[in-house]
């Protein structure tokens, strides 16, 4: 699973791309540029956070069984040294896989390499609705 094609939403507006992907481990990049940087000319702790946790999101997508889904019931992002705008690159892993539950990790690498965050996520696992056929009016 990887995104060489553009993503919709917040993952696209922000230039999220997954570049490898496996149960055991996914890896994204985004490109910092201006939209994702605050007033201090570093990039935004909750840009950060949206991609950290995009990609454990992702993972634990891939995790999940099949017939389900997974949402975010639970999330905590440290911070740990300022990140100038570059290739930002994120490595998710799981910690916990269980039924009802999916806990990850993810660490966030500046341009020079150095770690700049990581957010450790609990994702809850819920039966994926039947999709529904359009009403007519």
């Amino acid at each position: 699973m990887t995104s060489d094609t553009p993503r919709s939403g917040m993952p696209g507006h922000l230039g999220i791309r997954i570049t490898d992907a496996t149960k055991d481990r996914l890896t994204g990049e985004m490109d910092a540029d201006e939209r994702h940087l605050n007033a201090g000319g570093v990039v935004h702790g909750g840009a950060l956070a949206a991609f950290a946790d995009d990609l454990g999101g992702a993972l634990a997508g891939l995790n999940a069984a099949k017939g389900f889904r997974t949402a975010t019931i639970e999330s905590k992002t440290n911070l740990f040294r300022a990140c100038p705008p570059g290739r930002l690159t994120g490595i998710a892993v799981p910690v916990h896989v269980g039924r009802r539950t999916i806990v990850l990790q993810t660490s966030i690498y500046r341009p020079d390499g150095q770690l700049a965050a990581m957010m450790i996520q609990t994702q809850m696992v819920l039966p994926r609705e039947p999709k529904r056929a359009k009403e007519s009016s």
